[in-house]
This record gives C-alpha cells, sequence and structure tokens, in this order.
C-alpha cells in the first residue's frame, strides 16, 4: 500500500510520515513537498507537489492508494481551489482513499472563523469526492506556546485575549500517530473525529509550563481588540488577525469539543504535562 503525504515539509506532515513509516516502512510512504529539497532530511521517496499547480499532483499521485491531504497555509478563498487541486488529482490517478486535516472552531462570529469555513468546504469537497474518506479536525497545538516559553519568560507571562476559556490542545506527534491509524485502518472511513486532548484554561498552561519548566508565569488576559493589535504589530495583518481570532474562539468555547482522539488511535490522548514534559525531552 502506497501512502502519499501533502506538505509532508511542515511539521505536521512530517510527523505524519515519521508514524507512517513505523507502521508500513519507508519504501511506502511518499512525501509531498513544494520544495523537495526541504523533505530530503525524511529519508522517504520525495515528489512536488505545489497546492496551486493541479498538474503537478496529476503527477505526484499516480501509483498511490491513500493520500494525507494536509490544509495549505494561504488565503483562505485560495485554499479552497487549492485543496481541490489534490482532490481532483486524486480521483483522476484512482487513489482509494483520501484523509485530510481540518481543524476545531467557530464557523462564524471571529477573525479566524473564515480559515474554519474553508476547511469545511474542503470537507464537504472530501465526503463528495467518491473516495473512501476521513477528515480529523485538528485542536491547537501545544507546541508554538512551548517554542515561545523564551518570549514568555522574558515577559513574565502568558498574554493572550482567552481569558477563561478552555482549550484542548493537541500536539504534532499525536496528531502524526492519529492520522497514521485513520490512513492505515479501513474501520475510520466515513467518519470526522475531533484530534483534540484534555481542555484546560490559559492559567492551567501557564501553571503546567512552571512544574516543567521552573518558570513563574502568570496569565494576563487582555481584551480582545488589544490582543489583535498587539500580534499584527508584530506578525502582520493576516497573521495577527488569524491569531487574535483563535483566542477569542478559545474565550467563546469553540475549542471546548468532545475528543474523538481514542476512536482513531486505540488509546487516550497525551495529558497537557506529558506532552510539555515530551517537547522538553523527559
Amino acid at each position: 500500500m502506497k501512502i502519499a503525504v501533502t506538505s509532508a515539509s511542515g511539521k505536521l506532515g512530517a510527523s505524519i510520515v515519521k508514524h507512517l513509516i513505523k507502521a508500513i516502512g519507508k519504501e511506502n510512504v511518499i512525501a509531498i513537498a513544494r520544495t523537495p529539497e526541504r523533505a530530503v532530511y525524511l529519508d522517504v521517496e520525495i515528489r512536488k507537489g505545489d497546492y496551486n499547480n493541479r498538474e503537478d499532483f496529476e503527477k505526484a499521485l499516480q501509483g498511490i492508494d491513500a493520500v494525507l491531504l494536509v490544509s495549505g497555509m494561504d488565503d483562505p478563498q485560495k485554499r479552497i481551489l487549492q485543496h481541490r487541486n489534490v482532490i481532483e488529482a486524486a480521483k483522476s490517478n484512482g487513489v482509494k482513499k483520501i484523509v485530510y486535516t481540518s481543524i476545531v472552531g467557530a464557523e462564524e462570529n471571529n477573525a479566524f472563523s473564515p480559515i474554519v469555513q474553508t476547511n469545511r468546504q474542503t470537507e464537504k469537497d472530501v465526503i463528495n469526492s467518491g473516495l473512501d474518506w476521513v477528515i480529523g479536525r485538528n485542536g491547537i497545538y501545544i507546541e508554538p506556546d512551548l517554542e515561545y516559553i523564551d518570549t514568555y519568560i522574558k515577559e513574565g507571562e502568558i498574554r493572550n485575549c482567552a481569558g477563561d476559556g478552555k482549550c484542548t490542545y493537541t500536539s504534532r506527534e499525536e496528531l502524526g500517530f492519529a492520522y497514521s491509524k485513520m490512513l492505515l485502518e479501513e474501520k475510520h472511513n466515513g467518519n470526522t473525529y475531533n484530534l483534540v486532548g484534555e481542555a484546560i484554561t490559559q492559567s492551567e498552561l501557564a501553571s503546567l509550563i512552571n512544574q516543567v519548566y521552573y518558570t513563574n508565569l502568570t496569565y494576563n488576559s487582555v481584551s480582545v481588540d488589544a490582543y489583535a493589535a498587539e500580534r499584527k504589530a508584530a506578525l502582520g495583518d493576516f497573521i495577527g488577525t488569524v491569531i487574535a481570532g483563535i483566542y477569542e474562539g478559545i474565550k467563546e468555547g469553540a475549542n471546548e469539543v468532545p475528543s474523538d482522539f481514542e476512536k482513531a488511535t486505540g488509546r487516550l490522548h497525551q495529558s497537557p504535562l506529558k506532552m510539555i514534559k515530551a517537547f522538553k525531552g523527559e
């Protein structure tokens, strides 16, 4: 069984590739990347695939049995057509199964909603493809918070607009394991899973980071407008607005959803504490 993973040079795609290699051997895993040289370290066959180029995927998906479609990172309206390039190429190449990495989130009322809406459209496109399908709705990765820890330490706090809202954090490692199962096991076909962990507040996140990193962080809740202005100044209008929208969604409860991780994998999701320790290397 030959399985292809799109956007394989990214951190999520790479995690999925790694778990597939463990399960079926590297000779059966194909990494597809817009810039192939960035995926060489994965030590599998690499094929070129730019989401904007349907012809890339007509070639990249030849001889493939199942494809893992990682959501693109482009402007929301462009992403629908980009994902369709992969779906249509999969159909014309006789690919039997497609698994899509979607996302948990509110479909309306915050700045992240346009991205969630386009993911929902791709979910519909996958379901209507005529192929076997599985959809995962990813929770928010915990890694970016941990990668940002030096800044948190410098500022002495975690600051955002999530308030007392709870977030069901996951990790790229947990998702890599889940998607390998969803690709390989037929029992998941036709299901949409919330791939999330235990729901915690930002104050609880700060406490867990303090426990593992021996820091003394506090949580500072600010208004949505203030946080959006701060993030846009630091990251630009598009990314800053999206980040603020994610935390606004947490505040509104959009990320406190039931977990289907055990259904997808056969085991419970790792606790936030265990994920933080794993990231640190403990």
